[in-house]
């Protein structure tokens, strides 16, 4: 079940002050991590998970990548004067930014090294995603979702909610969309497997008058 859109998605990640270079103030995250499943959502017997292929990126846009607060407003680092980088690893796509530049920038600094702001979010758009679908031993049916490719990434934000709100946020953001679509082809596949089933039964009944 390909998904091919042009729609803004949004991940939380972890971000830390780095031990290095202490003078440019820099802070570190990872905006993702490769071949790693995680969930998305769950109801009852059914599980919607995603993943991030290790060659996603590759030929990702991140020519100007911005580094902001909330998304919006003033920005800290951006890679075109390359005081933000944005690099894949074996682990994932590694970010660091150096707030030094500024004197916001220095006052967000000392809020993530004092442990006040903590979280990080990153828009980016996906170009190509497929879908597989298994069952578990106990019949909870899991939707894996793998995004191959993504297109652009647009920023990469200190977020002001706490840890456990930005799960449950980020995962609200993605419903309408992705998660919304799964749910759609699930039905048809269930609808389309009951006709089948009420055809040969229909056929069973009349060979057997």
């Amino acid at each position: 079940m390909p998904i091919k859109t042009d729609t803004r998605e949004y991940r939380d990640m972890i971000m830390r002050v780095s031990e290095e270079n202490t003078d440019d103030m820099n802070v570190t995250g990872y905006a993702s991590v490769f071949n790693h499943p995680y969930e998305l959502y769950r109801e009852g017997g059914y599980i919607v998970q995603e993943q991030v292929d290790a060659h996603a990126f590759d030929k990702c846009d991140m020519d100007d990548v911005i580094f902001q607060y909330d998304h919006s407003g003033r920005v800290f680092a951006r890679t075109a004067n390359k005081t933000l980088t944005v690099m894949p690893d074996d682990h994932g796509l590694l970010i660091n930014a150096r707030l030094g530049g500024t004197t916001i920038g220095k006052q967000l600094y000392e809020e993530i090294k004092g442990g006040y702001t903590s979280k990080m979010s990153f828009g980016f758009v996906v170009t190509k995603d497929t879908w597989t679908e298994t069952k578990n031993e106990d019949g909870t049916v899991v939707e894996l979702r793998t995004i191959e490719e993504v297109g652009k990434l647009y920023d990469v934000s200190a977020v002001s909610i706490p840890a456990n709100d930005a799960t449950s946020i980020s995962v609200r953001s993605i419903s309408d969309g992705v998660i919304e679509k799964a749910k759609a082809e699930r039905l048809k596949a269930l609808k389309a497997e009951r006709a089948k089933k009420l055809l040969a039964l229909k056929i069973k009944m009349i060979e057997e008058n």
